[in-house]
C-alpha cells in the first residue's frame, strides 16, 4: 500500500525533472553555438557527450569529415565531452598556433587529457625561459658523438628483432605475421636500451614493460579516474615508470662520476649536466639545477620514450607497406644499401653511411609525409586568440592543428607516394618546408628528429637487405587505423623469408 503515495511522488516529481534536462540541454547548446558562431560543423550537439561516439566508433571518418568540412575556411567547429574544440586544417593557421605557443595564448597538450595522464612534469606544457632552459640541456643529446652511439645500439637491436621475425614467420606457416605489435616492441626495446642504456635490470625492464602497455591501452579509453578504468590505471603507471626511470638517472649520474664515457643518451645528458654543476659549485648531493632533479629528469626521458614509441611504430610499419606496394621504388633501396652496406660484412653502418643513403633517407622523409604518424597535435587556448580577421577562439577551446593535412598542401601530386619530391633536383622539403609539419614547429618543435629520421632509415636498410616481404592483401587492409598514431588497418601483416646468406654478427 506505501508504493502508491511514493510512486505518485516520484510522478509528480518528473515533470521537474525533464524540465531541468530539458533546460540543461538548451543551456548547453547556445553555449556551443556562441563559440561556434559561423564556423562549419555540427550546429546540433548532444549534451556534454557532443560528437564522441562517432570519434571513437570511427576515428578515421571523424577526423576525414571535419576535414572536408574546413576546406573552403581552413577550419571547423565540433563539441566532445564537454569541450569546445577547433580543426584546423590551413597549414599557415596551424603554423600561427605553434608559433603562440605560450601562457597567454596556446598551451600545447598532446592529448585531450594528457596533463592528468601524463603528469605536471612533461616538456610540453613547459614555455618561456624554463622551457628554453631545458631545451638547451637536452641538446647534448642528440650531437653527433651522441647519434653515433644510438646508431651502433639500434642496429644491434633491429638485427635481434629481424631475426625473431622470420622465425616466428615460419612457425606461423601460412598464416601472414601482422607487424604493429612486433614494431611496437622493437621500438619500446630500443628506446630502453639507446635511453638508459645499462640501467635497467631485467626485472625492471619486465615491469617497465607492462607498466608501458597499461599506459597504451589507457591513453586510447575515455578519461575516467576511477579504480578499475583503463585510465586511472594508466595515470599510476605512470608514476611509476618515472620513478624507474629517475632510478635510471641516478646511477648514471654515479657511473659518470667514476670517469667512465657515456654509452647511451641519459650519460650525455648527465655528463653536460655534472660538469655545469661542477663549474657552478653546486654540490652533486644536494644542488641540481632547474628542473634537473632525478625525477624530474625521469619524467622527461618518459616524455621522449613516448615520442619515440608509438610516432616510431607508425612510420616503420607504413614504410614496409608502401615499399611492398612500389616495388621499383623497393628495388632503388635495395640498391643504394648493396652499394654501401652488405650484411655479410659483420660491420655497423656509420653516420657516414646513412648520410651517404640519399634515396634511402628520401624514402624515410616521404613516408613520414604521406602518413604523419600523429596526425593532431592538440592544444588548448590560453585566452581568446584572435586567429582569422573573422573569428577568434574562445578561452579553453581544444585546437587541433592537423599536420596530415598540412602534408598534402603545396607539394607536387601530394596524392602519390613519391621520394623523389625530396632529390636535389626537385628539393620539395624546401620548397614546401612550411607543410612538412612531421616534427611540429616553433618553439616546441621536435628536439629528436634526426634520432627519428635515422631509427626510421636503418629500419629501411636493414629490413630490406636482410628480409623479402609480401604483405597479405585484404579489403581495406590500407585504410588507416588510429592506436593513437595512424596504422594500416590489418596492423600491416606480411610473410617474411630470409633475403642475405646470413644474418651479420655484430649482435
Amino acid at each position: 500500500m506505501d508504493s502508491i503515495p511514493t510512486w505518485n511522488k516520484l510522478a509528480s516529481f518528473t515533470p521537474y525533472l525533464l524540465c531541468f534536462i530539458t533546460f540543461f540541454i538548451f543551456i548547453e547548446q547556445i553555449k556551443y553555438l556562441k563559440k561556434k558562431k559561423s564556423l562549419p560543423g555540427p550546429v546540433l550537439i548532444l549534451p556534454f557527450l557532443g560528437n564522441v561516439i562517432q570519434l571513437i566508433k570511427n576515428p578515421t571518418k571523424f577526423w576525414d569529415d571535419q576535414a572536408k568540412t574546413a576546406k573552403e575556411s581552413g577550419f571547423s567547429a565540433n563539441y566532445i565531452i564537454g569541450k569546445f574544440i577547433v580543426f584546423v586544417q590551413n597549414t599557415e593557421l596551424s603554423h600561427k598556433v605553434f608559433a603562440n605557443v605560450r601562457p597567454d595564448a596556446f598551451h600545447l597538450i598532446g592529448h585531450p587529457f594528457g596533463k592528468k595522464l601524463f603528469g605536471e612534469h612533461n616538456l610540453i606544457y613547459m614555455s618561456g625561459q624554463a622551457h628554453k632552459d631545458l631545451r638547451r640541456r637536452i641538446a647534448p643529446n642528440f650531437t653527433p658523438k651522441a647519434l653515433s652511439t644510438y646508431i651502433s645500439l639500434q642496429q644491434s637491436i633491429i638485427l635481434e628483432h629481424l631475426k625473431k621475425w622470420e622465425s616466428l614467420s615460419v612457425q606461423n606457416g601460412s598464416k601472414p605475421l601482422p607487424l604493429r605489435y612486433l614494431c611496437r616492441d622493437m621500438n619500446l626495446d630500443t628506446s630502453q636500451k639507446v635511453f638508459v642504456g645499462p640501467y635497467l635490470s631485467e626485472k625492471s625492464r619486465q615491469e617497465f614493460n607492462k607498466d608501458y602497455n597499461l599506459f597504451n591501452v589507457g591513453l586510447m579509453k575515455l578519461p575516467i579516474d576511477l579504480p578499475g578504468f583503463a585510465f586511472h590505471k594508466a595515470r599510476f603507471a605512470v608514476s611509476r615508470l618515472v620513478k624507474t626511470l629517475g632510478d635510471c638517472v641516478k646511477l648514471s649520474k654515479m657511473r659518470l662520476v667514476s670517469g667512465q664515457e657515456p654509452v647511451c643518451l641519459i650519460d650525455f645528458w648527465m655528463q653536460e649536466l655534472l660538469k655545469e654543476m661542477q663549474e657552478s659549485g653546486s654540490d652533486a648531493a644536494n644542488e641540481v639545477p632547474p628542473h634537473s632533479s632525478n625525477i624530474e629528469i625521469g619524467g622527461h626521458l618518459f616524455d621522449f620514450l613516448f615520442a619515440a614509441q608509438d610516432a616510431s611504430t607508425s612510420s616503420l610499419l607504413w614504410a614496409v607497406a608502401l615499399l611492398e606496394q612500389n616495388p621499383e621504388i623497393l628495388s632503388k633501396v635495395r640498391q643504394e644499401v648493396s652499394e654501401i652496406w652488405s650484411p655479410e660484412s659483420d660491420t655497423l653502418l656509420t653516420a657516414e653511411n646513412l648520410r651517404a643513403m640519399k634515396y634511402t633517407e628520401a624514402v624515410a622523409r616521404e613516408v613520414m609525409r604521406y602518413r604523419a604518424p600523429a596526425t593532431l597535435v592538440p592544444h588548448i587556448a590560453g585566452e581568446d586568440f584572435q586567429l582569422t580577421e573573422s573569428y577568434t577562439i574562445p578561452k579553453g577551446t581544444i585546437v587541433f592543428p592537423s599536420v596530415f593535412e598540412s602534408s598534402f598542401q603545396g607539394f607536387t601530386e601530394p596524392e602519390r607516394f613519391d621520394p623523389d619530391r625530396f632529390d636535389e633536383t626537385r628539393q620539395e622539403d624546401r620548397l614546401f618546408k612550411r607543410n612538412f609539419l612531421v616534427f611540429g614547429a616553433g618553439p616546441h618543435q621536435c628536439v629528436g628528429q634526426r634520432y627519428a629520421v635515422n631509427h626510421l632509415v636503418l629500419f629501411i636498410a636493414m629490413f630490406t637487405s636482410l628480409l623479402d616481404f609480401e604483405r597479405f592483401k585484404t579489403d581495406g587492409c590500407d585504410d588507416i587505423a588510429y592506436v593513437p598514431t595512424i596504422c594500416p588497418k590489418d596492423d600491416c601483416s606480411v610473410y617474411l623469408s630470409r633475403r642475405c646468406a646470413r644474418y651479420p654478427s655484430f649482435a
